[in-house]
């Protein structure tokens, strides 16, 4: 087992995997990060390689498996996720986030200041653009007849979710990221 998931602590569930919210929360992170960077996909095995995980994401195919225990995807596996393995996609999606971080906070800044203005995202190209993609994913890789992603159906909804995501991953960069997120996934599920 990889040293680094030392840093994540243990937490106290019923049950040895990860709760359903936590599948989904996981890989709404890691969806929002291929919004961001068009080659997200290449740029998380990167960051699995580089952070010594390569034992828990082996390749683009176990990525893709672990990312599929999401039970709102479109091929979703029924197996769950353990929580190495969780550890290790919560260091990915941190190590990519501060890589990111000075285009998150652009575009957070830029959502905020059309908040302020009372504008719609179509005036800041860049959030427009990132937001597009996301849906785009969203709506390719979720099972359309799931309940959770119903609750997604339209544009607004959608977009909302992809700015609440671009908080999370903010959330993430700063002093001791992986630790709070990890905490956040867990929220309300530990006993």
């Amino acid at each position: 087992m990889p040293l680094i998931l030392d840093t994540l602590s243990e937490p106290n569930l019923p049950m040895p995997a990860c709760p359903r919210r936590t599948q989904v929360d996981v890989d709404l992170l890691l969806l929002a990060i291929e919004a961001l960077d068009i080659g997200g996909s290449q740029a998380m095995l990167v960051a699995a390689d580089q952070l010594s995980l390569k034992t828990v994401i082996k390749g683009r195919v176990q990525l893709w498996r672990l990312r599929s225990t999401n039970p709102m995807r479109r091929y979703s596996q029924r197996r769950p996720l353990t929580l190495m393995e969780a550890k290790a996609l919560t260091l990915v999606i941190c190590h990519l986030s501060k890589q990111l971080t000075v285009l998150i906070r652009q575009l957070l800044l830029g959502y905020q200041q059309l908040s302020d203005r009372q504008l719609t995202l179509d005036h800041h190209f860049r959030l427009a653009s990132t937001v597009r993609r996301f849906r785009s994913h969203f709506r390719a890789r979720m099972n359309a007849r799931r309940a959770g992603v119903i609750a997604y159906s339209t544009d607004e909804k959608l977009d909302e979710l992809a700015i609440t995501l671009l908080t999370r991953l903010l959330f993430c960069t700063g002093t001791h990221g992986p630790q709070r997120l990890w905490s956040s996934l867990f929220d309300g599920e530990v006993v």
